[in-house]
């Protein structure tokens, strides 16, 4: 029967959402065939959709969660761990040399690091126990988008809290840039990031030679390396803990407030090619930075068989990837999308009404429309 043998490194993939984790994580897992590896996909929301975004190969063992692990219990990222551990122990799967947890674009690290990090949080049982011995935090890879890095940074503290605990930033869609001024941008984003971590090994995801697999090689993870404010966190987040400050409900938004929120609109017909385009058109420019994120599988008209993988970021909507099948038995059209003071209802009325083609909700279009712009909030 298998063992495991020695400790086995896990890695932590965060950064904010859109700037290109799972991207980052399927060339790794292709280019490499997902050997001897062990996938942790968290997801915001109630909707999984990554698990059919990330293809990985033979001996590769996926678990997909959803509801934030900065939110929900600590203990879910030991209990997933420990699942991984029982199945080697018990030969359902063969030994794997390595973890690769890649967190929600929301995820504060302080909780994940303190459960993972030898001593910085009590273990609770058997269970906790056995994770600590058998798996050790070994590298925490954080990717940040030079399209829209700058202002999420400036907006969203989560952002700012992934690059300070990384030991390695990856800068992403660097390949987009052509121009000179976009490079200028390029180089000051940098140097605001080596403001905020100078310990951590800034990287061109795009840079000549560099390899995915290199950005994944376990090393020596120390948060007291990473200054003062990491080790801040930490502490917070263990006092919290220590008070059952760390359960936030079913839920699990706690963390994020009320504004921000999440949902997903799904349709069991093909859309018409126009009609995407111009749902997507309207909401980008009527929603603008509220819209976080967009991602999802639809089926078009044309090729019902073959479904589109969606990706927008805030203002920037990414052109869209073909599948030459659809990934699971789930056929439908789905988008899941997490806003920012954002309602469910204007943006499923404009759903409703451009792609499905409801008369009732086409009354509703001047609304939906309307979003507006987000209210200002005082300091």
């Amino acid at each position: 029967m298998p063992k495991i043998t020695q400790k086995i490194p896990v890695i932590v993939l965060t950064g904010f959402l859109g700037s290109g984790k799972s991207t980052l994580l399927q060339e790794l897992l292709t280019r490499e065939n997902g050997q001897d590896t062990a996938v942790i996909i968290n997801e915001f929301g109630e909707v999984p959709i990554d698990h059919d975004l990330v293809r990985v190969g033979r001996g590769e063992l996926m678990r997909t969660s959803t509801g934030c692990l900065c939110c929900t219990a600590g203990a879910d990222v030991r209990a997933t761990l420990y699942e991984l551990y029982e199945a080697v122990e018990s030969g359902d799967v063969a030994p794997f040399s390595r973890v690769i947890i890649e967190t929600t674009g929301l995820a504060d690290p302080a909780p994940l690091v303190n459960q993972l990090v030898a001593g910085a949080m009590p273990a609770m049982g058997l269970r906790d126990h056995v994770v600590a011995r058998q798996f050790v935090l070994a590298g925490v890879v954080t990717t940040v988008d030079i399209i829209t890095g700058e202002i999420t940074l400036e907006n969203h503290f989560e952002a700012a809290k992934q690059v300070a605990f990384a030991d390695r930033i990856v800068l992403t869609k660097t390949d987009l840039a052509q121009d000179p001024a976009s490079k200028r941008d390029i180089a000051l984003l940098a140097e605001g990031l080596r403001q905020l971590n100078p310990a951590a090994e800034l990287i061109d995801r795009h840079g000549e030679g560099v390899d995915p697999g290199s950005l994944f090689v376990p090393r020596n993870y120390q948060p007291a390396s990473l200054g003062e404010d990491v080790l801040g966190w930490l502490a917070m987040d263990q006092a919290v803990s220590a008070e059952g400050g760390h359960a936030h409900g079913k839920s699990g938004l706690s963390r994020h407030a009320a504004r921000v929120n999440s949902f997903v609109l799904t349709s069991d017909a093909p859309f018409a090619e126009a009609n995407y385009k111009r749902f997507m058109d309207v909401l980008v420019k009527a929603a603008g930075p509220r819209l976080l994120r967009v991602k999802g599988l639809i089926a078009l008209e044309d090729a019902p068989d073959k479904p589109l993988v969606i990706h927008a970021v805030q203002h920037a909507v990414f052109p869209a990837v073909q599948l030459e099948a659809w990934p699971s038995e789930d056929r439908r059209g789905r988008l899941v999308f997490i806003t920012d003071e954002l309602e469910e209802k204007p943006v499923r009325d404009l759903f409703e009404a451009v792609l499905v083609g409801r008369p009732s909700a086409m009354e509703r279009l001047r609304s939906a429309i309307g979003l507006g712009p987000k209210p200002t909030r005082d300091a």
